[in-house]
């Protein structure tokens, strides 16, 4: 299908390479070069950021040693970020160089949902991950995310998405939230059943595996781009009848710089908008 146009400041149009020199961003257009790119949504993120990428490079590295045919990328797409997360992740570019790392720089705070619109448009992977910037996800269990995604085969014209999943771990979150808190969570759960997305209990988990044919479908009908995208996201999914796993992931909530006015669930989803 035909993408619609993507609105990107001029200065969005290009990411700087190890060497400092501006490139032109790839296009999901076009046909992919890598098995898998991650793309991680940062805002204000230079303390937190650093743990997450540690990690996941440790994994991703380590995979392409065992495996010389993988091959990956990481997309760390900057939100209009306040404080150094930019230059904390060019870090990690000129490491391992802008084949692996790439950087890109958003002029205007867009929200997670835009943030991550972004860096879905630009990869250049057959599958994409989502991955939160906190590292609230342990990242080795995206091999739990490449399971249920093949477990959905045959996928209808190339498409699937696996979700990672805190649905588990909801009895011991419970327990350390206020009678308000576990409130406002079950009612924005009985709404999204509701009113979007049936069958699917975490649609806010940042942790989610598409294939680049299902990212495009779905990305390029999302309207919302701040909290909630995630849902619109999943509800897209199932209206074009694309097939979707839940997965159970390990999950640790993380503190950071978001101000959360209202959390209706496992605070990523309202954390992410909430700037």
């Amino acid at each position: 299908m035909e993408l619609p146009v993507l609105y990107q400041h001029e200065e969005e149009k290009f990411f700087l390479n190890a060497r400092g020199q501006k490139e032109t961003l790839p296009s999901i257009r076009d046909s992919p070069t890598k098995q898998l790119s991650v793309v991680v949504p940062s805002y204000n993120e230079e303390k937190r950021l650093p743990v997450m990428m540690d990690e996941a490079l440790g994994y991703l590295e380590e995979r392409q040693k065992q495996d010389p045919t993988f091959t990956y990328e990481v997309i760390v797409v900057d939100d209009g970020s306040k404080d150094q997360t930019s230059k904390v992740a060019f870090k990690y570019c000129q490491k391992y160089g802008s084949d692996k790392v790439r950087v890109i720089t958003l002029v205007k705070n867009r929200g997670k949902g835009g943030a991550v619109k972004m860096g879905v448009f630009s990869s250049r992977g057959e599958k994409i991950l989502m991955a939160d910037a906190d590292g609230a996800t342990k990242f080795r269990d995206i091999e739990k995310l490449e399971k249920g995604l093949n477990d959905l085969q045959p996928w209808p014209d190339q498409m699937a998405i696996a979700c990672g999943s805190r649905a588990h771990l909801k009895k011991d979150s419970i327990a350390q939230r206020s009678y308000f808190r576990t409130l406002l969570m079950y009612g924005f759960h009985f709404l999204v059943w509701f009113l979007c997305v049936k069958g699917i209990r975490d649609t806010q988990c940042g942790f989610k595996l598409l294939t680049r044919e299902a990212a495009s479908q779905t990305f390029s009908s999302l309207h919302i781009e701040r909290w909630a995208f995630d849902v619109e996201l999943l509800y897209i999914a199932q209206f074009f009848k694309i097939p979707i796993a839940e997965i159970a992931v390990n999950w640790t909530e993380i503190e950071g710089e978001y101000i959360v006015c209202v959390t209706v669930d496992l605070n990523w989803g309202i954390e992410g908008d909430v700037r």
